[in-house]
């Protein structure tokens, strides 16, 4: 598979960016030599992760559609990664014209691809921001001239917190975000299971190619993905495979014992 041209000024094109590798499990065209080489290096790992990736990015189009047809025009997705097809603006834009969408990411080659992307789409911000400084997003006026926080909600946290050690608490990020949403706001999340004990034998081998990325990898225990759900009520299925949440077609890339992705999307309490 083809990588894109020559590199913009100044983007690293040497070390594999996870955005990138992402991009190159979706069979998208948006990566380099580098990023390549580290994806296949996962891949003959984990041959099931492009199956992982497209279904996440199918989890994520049902739960947006899933927090538009409830009632929520008003949209944050965090560490959104490079612009691929079904981006949250277009699948809650069928639904809501006039909802309201907010990208984040840290990443300056997503920043790039963003704005040339959403030049021309209304209601749609792009920021860049770090999820590590959730104060620094709430606060930011390219946020807050689109998101009023004092209505409902929708945060989206797909894929991107096991890029978050432990030592970073991204338990009191995700709290720091909760505390910020009104009841009737929704928590959409994906996170890597590291249940099944094949898989978790290849994590090691799979964290040191991440190691030499742009960002680390931790996979975490089903029991320790809802954690993050704490302050929300779960909307049904629950937490489950991403492939499982709400899929209307019986046809899976996973088997039972192997739920690389976990996903849910919880409603804000009181």
């Amino acid at each position: 598979m083809e990588g894109q041209g020559p590199a913009p000024e100044g983007v690293d094109v040497t070390t594999p960016n996870v955005a990138r590798m992402y991009d190159y499990y979706l069979g998208g065209k948006d990566n380099y030599a580098a990023d390549r080489a580290a994806a296949e290096q996962v891949i003959a790992m984990v041959p099931e992760i492009t199956a992982v990736a497209q279904a996440n990015r199918g989890f994520l189009g049902r739960a947006v559609r899933h927090a538009a047809e409830s009632g929520i025009r008003q949209f944050i997705d965090l560490g959104t990664g490079l612009p691929t097809q079904e981006n949250v603006h277009e699948v809650a834009h069928r639904v809501a014209p006039d909802a309201r969408v907010v990208y984040v990411d840290y990443d300056p080659v997503v920043i790039a691809h963003g704005e040339a992307l959403l030049a021309t789409t209304n209601n749609v911000r792009l920021l860049q921001g770090d999820l590590r400084r959730p104060d620094e997003i709430l606060a930011s006026p390219v946020l807050r001239a689109l998101i009023d926080l004092d209505r409902p909600v929708a945060v989206l946290l797909a894929a991107i917190l096991h890029f978050v050690p432990d030592e970073e608490e991204p338990y009191a990020l995700v709290a720091r975000l909760r505390d910020a949403m009104v009841p009737g706001s929704m928590l959409i999340l994906s996170h890597g299971c590291a249940d099944d004990q094949e898989v978790a034998e290849d994590e090691a081998d799979i964290r040191d190619v991440y190691r030499s990325a742009t960002s680390p990898i931790l996979a975490r225990s089903r029991a320790e993905i809802a954690r993050f759900f704490d302050g929300f009520e779960l909307e049904e299925p629950g937490l489950v495979p991403a492939a499982d949440w709400r899929q209307v077609s019986a046809d899976t890339p996973f088997t039972p014992n192997r739920s690389l992705l976990m996903a849910g999307v919880g409603r804000r309490v009181g």
